[in-house]
């Protein structure tokens, strides 16, 4: 979730344990944006598309799992609770029996609301602030309800995969904003996640604003700051659609942009494939309920993250597509792959 002029300040704005926390955290390898409109059904009120969620999930695992390491015989999933209408199942004695985890779990996942948290707080005017309204009051409490439960559900699905995953909550976690540009962003406790080998879960959320007392904050600004901050080695935007269009996706003429380049004031432009020249914009649609800027956000967070050197894959969620680009497998905008690269000139210039 978030807002289109979500922008984050200078990395100094995060509030890191220190340096040396940082400096001694192994190169994070991915952060993955996973869409809230590829694991939801988004004109549903909170409604999972269970099937996107598992394939995901199983997905994710596979990128985690070594090349080299033997498929398990089974999966030992780490959801231990009892839910309705689901016998419960014990793992414990086979996990004493386990050595270590065979996972590269060196991930953070960060996922939209789809249709959780948007109706709530579109209809509750959230992200304009005013906490001195109770309307406004009720539906921040009613968007965090929503999206938290989300996130619990996501982190369920990953840990029937046995990967080691944690909810973390922007909110809770202490990160505001100031005038929606982010103020405040701690991520000492991600990193100690991350150096304790679990697998951090992030999502759009309703924070504090020191302006204007609360606003959305936005999953594709969340990334871009991580980025900044940890550098990993790529960026995979899981989304419903096989990547960035020329116009909106329903349209039969729309254009799947393969490749687009970022210059160093972050302005992009089309290189893959050559537009005819009627057709030089990229047309964008946001629905009437989602307070994020939908897929704009995306490409200018998305351009911002390239910026650094860092390569994003935009792609369709449950794809053979998808996990090429999870796994790290996709080098440059090759034919026999679909969805979107985003890069920087200067990395393209190098080649």
């Amino acid at each position: 979730m978030g807002d289109e002029e979500g922008k984050p300040n200078p990395i100094m704005s995060s509030s890191c344990s220190s340096d040396q926390t940082l400096g001694a955290l192994k190169p994070l390898r991915c952060i993955v944006k996973l869409g809230g409109a590829a694991i939801t059904c988004k004109d549903e009120l909170e409604s999972i598309n269970e099937e996107n969620l598992r394939s995901v999930c199983a997905q994710l695992r596979q990128a985690m799992t070594p090349s080299k390491s033997p498929s398990p015989a089974r999966v030992l999933g780490m959801d231990w609770s009892r839910r309705l209408g689901n016998p419960t199942v014990s793992t414990v004695d086979e996990f004493r029996e386990q050595q270590a985890l065979d996972l590269d779990s060196n991930f953070i996942i960060v996922h939209g609301a789809g249709s959780f948290g948007h109706f709530q707080a579109s209809r509750s005017g959230v992200h304009k602030g005013g906490l001195d309204l109770p309307l406004v009051k009720a539906g921040f409490v009613a968007t965090r309800i929503s999206v938290t439960s989300l996130n619990l559900e996501i982190v369920r699905g990953l840990a029937r995969e046995g990967i080691p995953s944690v909810g973390m909550s922007p909110f809770a976690c202490g990160w505001s904003t100031r005038q929606r540009n982010i103020a405040s962003a701690n991520a000492s406790q991600i990193i100690k996640a991350l150096e304790a080998g679990f697998v951090p879960i992030l999502h759009g959320d309703a924070v504090l604003d020191h302006l204007q007392d609360c606003t959305i904050l936005s999953g594709d600004v969340i990334i871009r700051h991580l980025a900044q901050l940890l550098m990993p080695k790529y960026v995979v935007f899981l989304t419903d659609v096989l990547g960035v269009y020329d116009c909106p996706p329903t349209d039969p003429n729309a254009i799947l942009l393969r490749e687009i380049e970022v210059t160093e004031d972050g302005s992009w432009s089309i290189v893959k494939p050559k537009l005819p020249h009627a057709k030089k914009e990229v047309e964008i649609t946001v629905a009437a309920h989602d307070t994020t800027g939908g897929m704009e956000t995306k490409i200018n967070e998305a351009a911002m993250i390239a910026k650094l050197g860092i390569t994003v894959y935009i792609t369709k969620a449950g794809t053979d597509h998808s996990l090429r680009a999870l796994k790290g497998e996709i080098h440059s905008s090759p034919d026999d792959w679909l969805g979107t690269v985003i890069h920087s000139r200067l990395i393209s210039s190098s080649k």
